[in-house]
């Protein structure tokens, strides 16, 4: 991943999350339960945390170099895997989606881990 497509991942993850936030809070709020509005809501804070992750990659990268792709990868299947699953969750009620979302936790932490791993790296 290049530090551009760092920057464009990020700026299509934040425009989905406003719109899903705008979607949860107008269009979901009379369809769906306090539960599942509440899975949704964890989707789209978790999405915008990392889609600003996503940018903060790109500005690293001239510093930290080539191992701050490999994070954003990481952060971005971390976008798909846990804020979609959620997402899918709450609209579908199927239980069993849920666990696909500590995958996406899973690489979260791995992602942080890595650009932690490439700021150590360069001390």
């Amino acid at each position: 991943m290049s530090e551009r497509l760092l920057i464009v991942y990020a700026a299509i993850n934040m425009i989905i999350a406003v719109g899903a936030g705008a979607f949860g809070a107008h269009g979901l709020k009379n369809t769906l339960s306090a539960d599942m509005l509440a899975v949704w809501h964890t989707g789209v804070t978790y999405q915008v945390m990392h889609a600003l992750g996503l940018f903060i990659l790109a500005l690293l990268w001239p510093k930290l170099g080539a191992a701050v792709g490999t994070a954003g990868w990481l952060m971005l299947g971390g976008i798909v895997l846990f804020s979609g699953s959620l997402y899918v969750l709450a609209l579908s009620g199927i239980r069993v989606l849920g666990a696909i979302t500590p995958i996406g936790g899973v690489a979260f932490i791995a992602a942080w881990a890595v650009l932690a791993w490439a700021a150590w790296r360069q001390a």
